[in-house]
């Protein structure tokens, strides 16, 4: 009977179409298992920034439009952010957030990565 069933499996294509199966449910996971999310940035150039010097023309110079803009305390905040997020490997995440006065100058930043420096 055994024998009956694996010949039927066999030579109906069933094991072929079984293992083509598996290998697209196994990639459709690692596509899915990975998300980017924001854009990427000169993070090397986070350090030109000065606070109470750099205006927010300058920001946009070197570092582009903000992924995201908002308001904290009634003034303008930009975020510049990059984070690359897997089911199979490590996050990598790099973000700064700039505040800036009411002049449109720098009042402070932070700028955090999950990159290893060398």
């Amino acid at each position: 009977m055994k024998i009956d069933v694996v010949y039927a499996v066999v030579s109906t294509g069933l094991l072929r179409k079984a293992a083509a199966g598996l290998v697209m449910v196994m990639a459709l996971f690692s596509i899915a298992g990975c998300a980017t999310v924001g854009h990427e940035f000169p993070a090397g150039q986070v350090s030109t920034i000065k606070i109470g010097e750099t205006t927010q023309n300058e920001i946009r110079s070197i570092f582009g439009n903000p992924w995201r803009t908002g308001i904290e305390d009634g003034l303008r905040t930009w975020t510049y952010g990059i984070y690359h997020y897997s089911l199979f490997d490590d996050a990598s995440t790099e973000d700064l957030l700039i505040r800036f006065d009411k002049h449109g100058v720098v009042s402070s930043f932070v700028f955090n990565t999950t990159k290893r420096s060398k």
